[in-house]
Protein backbone atom coordinates (compact mmCIF):
# COMPACT_ATOMS: atom_id res chain seq x y z
CA UNK A 1 0.00 0.00 0.00
CA UNK A 2 3.01 2.58 0.89
CA UNK A 3 6.51 1.79 -0.18
CA UNK A 4 9.38 3.77 0.23
CA UNK A 5 12.78 2.84 -0.74
CA UNK A 6 16.26 4.82 -0.47
CA UNK A 7 14.55 7.93 0.02
CA UNK A 8 17.08 10.57 0.79
CA UNK A 9 15.67 14.51 1.23
CA UNK A 10 18.55 17.06 1.54
CA UNK A 11 18.33 20.47 1.90
CA UNK A 12 21.69 22.08 0.79
CA UNK A 13 24.00 20.49 3.73
CA UNK A 14 21.81 19.35 5.69
CA UNK A 15 20.35 15.27 5.07
CA UNK A 16 16.55 15.57 6.76
CA UNK A 17 16.12 11.59 5.34
CA UNK A 18 18.98 9.86 4.77
CA UNK A 19 18.25 6.29 2.57
CA UNK A 20 15.20 5.48 4.58
CA UNK A 21 13.32 2.20 3.39
CA UNK A 22 9.84 0.76 4.71
CA UNK A 23 7.02 -0.45 3.41
CA UNK A 24 3.22 -0.69 4.87
CA UNK A 25 0.53 -3.37 4.20
CA UNK A 26 -3.37 -3.41 4.37
CA UNK A 27 -4.34 -3.23 7.34
CA UNK A 28 -1.62 -1.75 9.46
CA UNK A 29 -1.21 1.14 11.41
CA UNK A 30 2.16 2.44 11.71
CA UNK A 31 3.72 4.92 14.48
CA UNK A 32 6.71 6.80 12.94
CA UNK A 33 8.55 7.89 15.54
CA UNK A 34 11.48 9.99 16.35
CA UNK A 35 13.35 12.75 17.46
CA UNK A 36 12.59 16.41 16.67
CA UNK A 37 14.41 16.71 13.66
CA UNK A 38 14.80 13.04 12.80
CA UNK A 39 12.96 13.41 9.26
CA UNK A 40 9.44 12.73 10.23
CA UNK A 41 7.23 15.28 8.73
CA UNK A 42 9.75 15.56 5.96
CA UNK A 43 9.05 11.77 5.60
CA UNK A 44 5.26 12.28 5.57
CA UNK A 45 5.44 15.25 2.84
CA UNK A 46 7.57 13.48 0.39
CA UNK A 47 4.63 10.45 0.59
CA UNK A 48 2.03 13.13 0.24
CA UNK A 49 3.48 14.60 -3.06
CA UNK A 50 3.90 18.28 -1.45
CA UNK A 51 7.97 17.80 -1.13
CA UNK A 52 10.32 15.92 -4.03
CA UNK A 53 12.44 13.74 -2.79
CA UNK A 54 16.62 14.46 -3.40
CA UNK A 55 16.85 10.33 -4.39
CA UNK A 56 15.07 7.28 -3.42
CA UNK A 57 10.97 6.98 -4.26
CA UNK A 58 7.65 6.64 -2.34
CA UNK A 59 4.64 5.19 -3.61
CA UNK A 60 1.07 4.69 -2.72
CA UNK A 61 -0.53 1.61 -4.26
CA UNK A 62 1.83 1.25 -6.56
CA UNK A 63 1.75 4.72 -7.82
CA UNK A 64 4.55 6.91 -7.63
CA UNK A 65 4.21 10.28 -5.58
CA UNK A 66 6.41 12.18 -8.42
CA UNK A 67 5.99 10.73 -11.86
CA UNK A 68 2.27 9.61 -10.73
CA UNK A 69 1.31 11.61 -8.96
CA UNK A 70 -2.47 12.35 -9.43
CA UNK A 71 -3.29 8.49 -9.22
CA UNK A 72 -1.31 8.78 -5.78
CA UNK A 73 -3.14 11.57 -4.32
CA UNK A 74 -6.22 9.97 -5.38
CA UNK A 75 -5.60 6.78 -3.16
CA UNK A 76 -4.61 9.18 0.24
CA UNK A 77 -5.98 11.06 2.73
CA UNK A 78 -3.19 13.49 4.28
CA UNK A 79 -3.01 15.36 8.13
CA UNK A 80 -0.31 18.19 7.79
CA UNK A 81 1.14 18.76 10.74
CA UNK A 82 -0.78 21.91 12.72
CA UNK A 83 -3.59 21.06 10.43
CA UNK A 84 -4.13 23.78 8.30
CA UNK A 85 -7.32 25.23 6.87
CA UNK A 86 -8.34 28.31 5.56
CA UNK A 87 -9.40 30.27 9.02
CA UNK A 88 -12.02 32.75 7.46
CA UNK A 89 -13.98 29.46 6.40
CA UNK A 90 -16.37 27.56 8.48
CA UNK A 91 -16.62 23.71 8.84
CA UNK A 92 -19.24 23.81 6.48
CA UNK A 93 -17.50 25.59 4.01
CA UNK A 94 -14.44 24.09 3.84
CA UNK A 95 -15.78 20.41 3.79
CA UNK A 96 -17.79 21.51 0.84
CA UNK A 97 -14.75 22.63 -0.80
CA UNK A 98 -13.04 19.88 -0.03
CA UNK A 99 -15.65 17.88 -1.34
CA UNK A 100 -15.57 19.90 -5.12
CA UNK A 101 -11.85 18.70 -5.04
CA UNK A 102 -12.02 14.86 -4.04
CA UNK A 103 -15.07 14.91 -7.37
CA UNK A 104 -18.19 13.66 -4.99
CA UNK A 105 -21.40 14.08 -5.96
CA UNK A 106 -24.41 13.08 -5.43
CA UNK A 107 -25.91 10.78 -2.85
CA UNK A 108 -22.06 9.66 -2.24
CA UNK A 109 -21.12 13.11 -1.36
CA UNK A 110 -24.41 13.50 1.33
CA UNK A 111 -23.11 10.14 2.77
CA UNK A 112 -19.80 10.50 3.26
CA UNK A 113 -20.29 14.15 4.66
CA UNK A 114 -23.17 13.24 6.99
CA UNK A 115 -20.69 10.18 7.82
CA UNK A 116 -17.03 12.41 8.02
CA UNK A 117 -18.75 14.87 10.33
CA UNK A 118 -21.34 12.59 12.49
CA UNK A 119 -17.99 10.93 13.29
CA UNK A 120 -15.62 13.62 14.29
CA UNK A 121 -18.35 15.11 16.21
CA UNK A 122 -18.78 18.46 14.29
CA UNK A 123 -22.16 19.21 13.83
CA UNK A 124 -22.22 21.92 16.59
CA UNK A 125 -19.66 24.08 14.59
CA UNK A 126 -20.35 23.69 11.01
CA UNK A 127 -21.53 27.14 10.95
CA UNK A 128 -18.78 29.16 12.94
CA UNK A 129 -15.17 30.36 11.42
CA UNK A 130 -12.43 28.05 11.89
CA UNK A 131 -10.60 30.80 13.18
CA UNK A 132 -12.78 30.44 16.13
CA UNK A 133 -12.47 27.07 16.95
CA UNK A 134 -11.13 25.79 19.88
CA UNK A 135 -7.43 23.75 18.83
CA UNK A 136 -9.00 20.55 19.40
CA UNK A 137 -12.00 21.02 16.60
CA UNK A 138 -9.46 22.51 14.62
CA UNK A 139 -8.04 19.22 14.24
CA UNK A 140 -10.87 17.24 14.00
CA UNK A 141 -11.50 19.77 10.84
CA UNK A 142 -8.14 18.81 9.53
CA UNK A 143 -9.06 14.85 10.41
CA UNK A 144 -12.15 15.25 8.67
CA UNK A 145 -11.34 16.69 5.36
CA UNK A 146 -8.34 13.46 5.48
CA UNK A 147 -11.28 11.18 5.62
CA UNK A 148 -13.57 12.56 3.56
CA UNK A 149 -13.08 10.89 0.63
CA UNK A 150 -12.46 7.54 1.94
CA UNK A 151 -9.11 6.63 1.17
CA UNK A 152 -7.38 3.22 1.31
CA UNK A 153 -3.83 5.53 2.52
CA UNK A 154 -4.10 7.85 5.73
CA UNK A 155 -1.30 9.82 6.85
CA UNK A 156 -1.53 11.32 10.18
CA UNK A 157 0.93 13.62 11.26
CA UNK A 158 0.04 13.98 15.11
CA UNK A 159 -3.81 13.41 14.82
CA UNK A 160 -4.19 14.06 18.12
CA UNK A 161 -2.07 17.14 18.70
CA UNK A 162 -4.81 19.31 20.93
CA UNK A 163 -7.46 17.47 21.67
CA UNK A 164 -8.49 16.66 25.31
CA UNK A 165 -8.31 13.05 26.70
CA UNK A 166 -12.31 12.02 25.85
CA UNK A 167 -11.18 13.42 21.99
CA UNK A 168 -8.05 11.46 21.98
CA UNK A 169 -10.24 8.35 22.77
CA UNK A 170 -12.47 9.14 20.16
CA UNK A 171 -9.97 9.59 17.39
CA UNK A 172 -7.99 6.88 18.47
CA UNK A 173 -11.10 4.58 18.35
CA UNK A 174 -12.00 6.16 14.39
CA UNK A 175 -8.18 4.99 13.68
CA UNK A 176 -8.91 1.57 14.73
CA UNK A 177 -12.52 1.41 13.53
CA UNK A 178 -11.06 2.24 10.17
CA UNK A 179 -7.61 0.28 9.82
CA UNK A 180 -9.07 -3.08 8.78
CA UNK A 181 -10.08 -1.95 5.32
CA UNK A 182 -7.20 1.02 5.33
CA UNK A 183 -3.31 1.58 5.39
CA UNK A 184 -2.70 4.41 8.04
CA UNK A 185 0.56 6.06 9.25
CA UNK A 186 0.96 8.35 12.23
CA UNK A 187 3.58 10.32 12.85
CA UNK A 188 3.17 10.84 17.16
CA UNK A 189 5.11 12.39 19.94
CA UNK A 190 2.80 10.58 22.07
CA UNK A 191 4.39 7.52 23.36
CA UNK A 192 1.01 6.00 24.88
CA UNK A 193 -0.63 6.41 20.99
CA UNK A 194 1.81 3.54 20.04
CA UNK A 195 0.21 1.09 22.81
CA UNK A 196 -3.08 2.28 22.14
CA UNK A 197 -3.37 2.50 18.43
CA UNK A 198 -0.34 1.41 16.60
CA UNK A 199 0.32 -2.88 15.06
CA UNK A 200 3.57 -1.49 14.25
CA UNK A 201 5.85 1.31 14.89
CA UNK A 202 8.80 2.80 13.20
CA UNK A 203 11.48 4.72 15.34
CA UNK A 204 13.96 6.93 12.94
CA UNK A 205 16.65 9.37 14.34
CA UNK A 206 18.80 11.90 11.94
CA UNK A 207 16.83 10.84 8.94
CA UNK A 208 17.95 7.32 9.77
CA UNK A 209 15.76 3.79 10.64
CA UNK A 210 16.94 2.52 13.84
CA UNK A 211 13.81 0.07 14.71
CA UNK A 212 10.97 -1.49 12.69
CA UNK A 213 8.90 -3.67 15.33
CA UNK A 214 5.89 -3.93 16.80
CA UNK A 215 4.96 -2.34 20.17
CA UNK A 216 5.56 -5.42 21.88
CA UNK A 217 8.71 -6.26 20.36
CA UNK A 218 9.80 -2.56 21.45
CA UNK A 219 8.84 -2.91 24.74
CA UNK A 220 10.48 -6.48 25.16
CA UNK A 221 13.94 -4.34 24.82
CA UNK A 222 13.31 -2.39 27.62
CA UNK A 223 14.79 -3.07 30.85
CA UNK A 224 11.59 -2.92 32.54
CA UNK A 225 10.44 -5.97 30.32
CA UNK A 226 9.12 -8.46 33.03
CA UNK A 227 9.97 -5.89 36.01
CA UNK A 228 7.70 -6.15 39.05
CA UNK A 229 6.36 -2.72 40.28
CA UNK A 230 4.73 -2.67 44.33
CA UNK A 231 2.58 0.11 45.17
CA UNK A 232 3.01 0.04 48.97
CA UNK A 233 0.15 0.78 51.43
CA UNK A 234 2.17 1.31 54.36
CA UNK A 235 5.29 3.28 52.95
CA UNK A 236 7.19 2.81 56.59
CA UNK A 237 7.41 -0.96 55.30
CA UNK A 238 9.59 -0.05 52.46
CA UNK A 239 13.19 -0.79 53.73
CA UNK A 240 12.43 -4.14 54.80
CA UNK A 241 10.33 -4.87 51.46
CA UNK A 242 13.20 -3.51 49.44
CA UNK A 243 15.93 -5.64 51.04
CA UNK A 244 13.97 -9.00 50.49
CA UNK A 245 13.37 -8.21 47.20
CA UNK A 246 16.92 -8.14 46.56
CA UNK A 247 17.55 -11.50 48.38
CA UNK A 248 15.15 -12.81 45.61
CA UNK A 249 16.62 -15.10 42.84
CA UNK A 250 16.34 -13.52 39.08
CA UNK A 251 16.06 -9.75 40.92
CA UNK A 252 19.07 -7.94 39.33
CA UNK A 253 18.21 -4.84 41.01
CA UNK A 254 15.44 -2.79 42.65
CA UNK A 255 14.26 1.00 42.49
CA UNK A 256 12.78 2.34 45.15
CA UNK A 257 10.83 5.96 45.75
CA UNK A 258 9.49 5.43 49.39
CA UNK A 259 8.05 8.65 49.21
CA UNK A 260 5.88 7.76 46.56
CA UNK A 261 5.48 3.90 48.14
CA UNK A 262 6.41 2.75 44.88
CA UNK A 263 9.39 -0.01 44.39
CA UNK A 264 10.20 -2.03 41.15
CA UNK A 265 12.21 -4.74 41.33
CA UNK A 266 14.06 -5.35 37.84
CA UNK A 267 14.72 -8.46 36.66
CA UNK A 268 17.71 -10.26 35.59
CA UNK A 269 18.79 -11.31 32.37
CA UNK A 270 15.83 -13.87 30.47
CA UNK A 271 14.17 -13.84 34.54
CA UNK A 272 10.43 -13.58 35.27
CA UNK A 273 10.62 -13.22 38.99
CA UNK A 274 6.30 -12.16 39.32
CA UNK A 275 5.49 -15.67 40.55
CA UNK A 276 8.39 -15.62 43.58
CA UNK A 277 8.20 -11.63 44.01
CA UNK A 278 3.89 -12.93 44.29
CA UNK A 279 5.21 -15.81 46.82
CA UNK A 280 6.99 -13.71 48.78
CA UNK A 281 4.81 -10.78 49.71
CA UNK A 282 1.78 -12.95 50.65
CA UNK A 283 4.29 -15.75 53.06
CA UNK A 284 5.30 -12.01 54.42
CA UNK A 285 2.15 -9.89 54.70
CA UNK A 286 3.09 -7.30 52.72
CA UNK A 287 0.61 -4.21 52.32
CA UNK A 288 0.06 -3.39 49.28
CA UNK A 289 -1.88 -1.71 46.82
CA UNK A 290 -0.71 -2.99 43.77
CA UNK A 291 1.46 -5.85 42.90
CA UNK A 292 1.98 -5.69 38.55
CA UNK A 293 3.81 -7.26 35.88
CA UNK A 294 5.25 -4.43 33.15
CA UNK A 295 5.45 -5.71 29.62
CA UNK A 296 8.61 -2.59 29.07
CA UNK A 297 8.47 1.07 29.14
CA UNK A 298 8.29 2.46 25.64
CA UNK A 299 10.01 5.90 26.57
CA UNK A 300 12.70 4.33 27.84
CA UNK A 301 13.52 2.09 25.02
CA UNK A 302 13.32 5.14 22.53
CA UNK A 303 15.47 7.12 24.55
CA UNK A 304 17.75 4.11 24.59
CA UNK A 305 16.98 3.62 20.47
CA UNK A 306 17.96 7.13 19.74
CA UNK A 307 20.81 7.81 21.90
CA UNK A 308 22.36 10.92 21.73
CA UNK A 309 20.10 12.21 19.40
CA UNK A 310 17.37 12.98 22.52
CA UNK A 311 14.62 15.21 22.44
CA UNK A 312 10.93 14.60 22.00
CA UNK A 313 9.46 11.93 19.21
Amino acid sequence: MIEVSGLTKRYGDVVAVDNLSFRVGPGEILGFLGPNGAGKTTTMRVIAGFIAPTAGSASILGHDVVHDAIAARRALGYLPEGAPSWPEMTPRGFLDFIADIRGLSGDARRRRLDDTIGRLGLGAVLDQTIETLSKGFRRRVGLAQAILHDPPVLVLDEPTDGLDPNQKHEVRRLIHDMAPGKTIVISTHILEEVDAVCTRAIIVARGRLLADETPAALEARSRYHNAVTLALAAPADGERIVAALRAIPGVADVEADLAAGRITALPAGGAQPFAAISERAAAGHWRLNELRLESGRLDEVFRTITGSDGGTP
